[in-house]
């Protein structure tokens, strides 16, 4: 099986061109909305299992590199009203300039005869309009999907061996069918391609960085799993 490591929200960076959309947003740009807080660094850990890794530093605000180009959302109040030309070059160079290097990598490596296991690292803000999200990690996949499902359940397995009071739950905060790069990317590839979500919550982060111990368990877990 081949392994590929993604992390699209690993920065709060805006490149120069768009900087004046978001002046005087720095506060924004600087918390859970701008970036996930902790991502990149958990990214860092686990790719260094896989054959294929990528992510991106550059702000969601900016344009959202895990909704598809119809989603309402796929640009935030500060982006909306950029030019079309320039969300046109946003689009080519950074969105799919992004998203087509792990989807040809994936398709090359199916047309192989490989199975595919795609791990997107996220996080989560631990609570979100005043409600307390209870859960440390979130795997998120298609119920539909045999394959999917069996991953997380012996993710889970392997991470409640090493941590068993760790709260590991399935498709929370998020369901993993709604919009986004995974459920894109089964459409495309409807064998040998398992595609999940994995949700940290930001409580784990400080200064950006999550909790050595649980990046090792994570780690060890996975590494398990995919040996």
């Amino acid at each position: 099986m081949k392994l590929i490591v993604t992390c699209e929200h690993g920065g709060n960076r805006i490149p120069k061109t768009y900087e004046k959309y978001f002046k005087g947003y720095k506060s924004i740009l600087n918390s859970h909305r701008g970036y996930d807080l902790g991502a990149f660094d958990a990214f860092e850990t686990l790719k260094t299992l896989a054959d294929f890794s990528l992510y991106s530093d550059v702000s969601r605000l900016l344009i959202e590199l895990n909704r598809s180009l119809h989603h309402p959302n796929l640009y935030s109040e500060f982006s909306k009203n950029i030019p079309k030309k320039d969300k046109q070059v946003l689009i080519q160079f950074h969105y799919l300039g992004y998203r087509n290097q792990i989807e040809n990598t994936i398709r090359n490596w199916i047309l192989n005869d490989e199975t595919v296991l795609h791990l997107s690292v996220h996080s989560f803000t631990p609570v979100l309009d005043n409600s307390e999200r209870n859960c440390d990690i979130g795997l998120l996949y298609d119920p539909k999907k045999r394959a999917e499902k069996s991953f997380c359940l012996n993710y889970k397995n392997e991470l409640k061996t090493l941590k068993p009071n760790l709260i590991v739950r399935f498709n929370y905060p998020y369901l993993g069918n709604a919009d986004g790069f995974t459920t894109y990317l089964r459409k495309q590839f409807s064998k040998n391609y398992i595609g999940i979500e994995l949700e940290i919550n930001q409580k784990y982060s400080v200064k950006n960085k999550i909790d050595s111990m649980l990046k090792t368990n994570m780690f060890t877990a996975l590494k398990a799993i995919n040996n």
